[in-house]
């Protein structure tokens, strides 16, 4: 049966996807390491959601959280370390059309990826950025990332790391353009969800810091937390996310804070001895580069095509 062009669009817009469509193959990392956490989130959001498989994107670097792509059942791109931001944007310009997700490690993006990094949120580009940051490096095994604390022995500071460690939600929070910055915990399963959630619904340069457990190289690293309810700052606003009574339980320790408010969120964010979860700073007026450069520009088949015709054209001997 031919079924009209409308029918077909009525069709797409009523299309459901089970969890399982996103799939992809056994997740080879390690028992208890909190990438499987994250998967779980990203895999429930994209059902939750109704993203098309065929219309969502996947990018990463190099690194444990890299194999991302591996196991979503859509499109994905695994690149070369530190340089999934730059191919994310690239893919971004090209199809505006499709859903754009990267994940990244504390290594992948604020050692080698740090400059790309920086203009990334700079540049405001309507992407979907996890930075799984165990603070280690765990694919290499157990050499010192920019995120490792003072004093962390690893194979690279056998005597200990000399420098306080980068904190990557003050150093996005202090660039030009940032619109969105959040934290969550991947031992929290409840609000991991909802500000994955809150990261893809917010249109611009979204920035999602992921505290996660290494159960291989640093099973202890995140012990005084994990122990310690009131070591979690739940962060909760009309404008942000409101932690539900039985999340409020288990975490007591809670403020309101308006994302609106970038100084207080980078109060916030400097604090060494808490955890802050949830949206820190949230900006949905800054412009993004996408717009600025594309304008209602749709880069269709057509336009494509167009456009490589018109560039061969140069070159084509015209008989006389």
């Amino acid at each position: 049966m031919t079924l009209s062009a409308t029918e077909c669009l009525l069709q797409l817009a009523e299309e459901r996807h089970a969890l399982e469509e996103y799939q992809s193959g056994v997740p080879r990392w390690c028992t208890g390491c909190g990438d499987h956490a994250i998967l779980a989130a990203v895999q429930r959001l994209c059902r939750d959601e109704g993203l098309r498989p065929e219309k969502t994107v996947f990018v990463s670097g190099i690194g444990c959280s890299s194999r991302f792509p591996h196991y979503m059942r859509t499109y994905g791109f695994h690149g070369i370390h530190g340089r999934a931001l730059p191919i994310a944007e690239g893919v971004r310009m090209a199809r505006p059309d499709l859903t754009v997700f990267v994940n990244t490690g504390d290594g992948d993006c604020c050692s080698i990826g740090a400059a790309h990094w920086i203009h990334a949120v700079r540049y405001n580009m309507d992407i979907t950025v996890f930075l799984h940051d165990n603070q280690i490096y765990g694919l290499t095994k157990m050499q010192a990332s920019p995120t490792s604390p003072r004093g962390l022995k690893s194979n690279t500071t056998p005597r200990g790391a000399y420098l306080e460690a980068l904190q990557p939600l003050t150093v996005t929070l202090g660039v030009q353009n940032v619109s969105f910055v959040a934290q969550a915990a991947d031992w929290i399963p409840e609000s991991l969800y909802e500000i994955v959630k809150a990261a893809y619904r917010h249109r611009g340069f979204s920035f999602v810091r992921i505290v996660q457990r290494c159960p291989e190289w640093l099973p202890k690293q995140w012990d005084p937390w994990l122990h310690d309810p009131k070591r979690i700052l739940l962060l909760a606003h009309a404008q942000g996310l409101r932690p539900g009574p039985e999340l409020a339980r288990a975490y007591p320790n809670q403020i309101e804070h308006d994302p609106s408010n970038l100084d207080r969120a980078r109060e916030i964010a400097s604090d060494a001895d808490l955890i802050p979860v949830g949206i820190l700073y949230c900006n949905p007026d800054v412009p993004c580069y996408e717009d600025l450069q594309l304008g209602t520009r749709l880069r269709t088949v057509d336009y494509v095509r167009a456009g490589l015709e018109a560039e061969l054209d140069k070159f084509t001997v015209w008989p006389q």
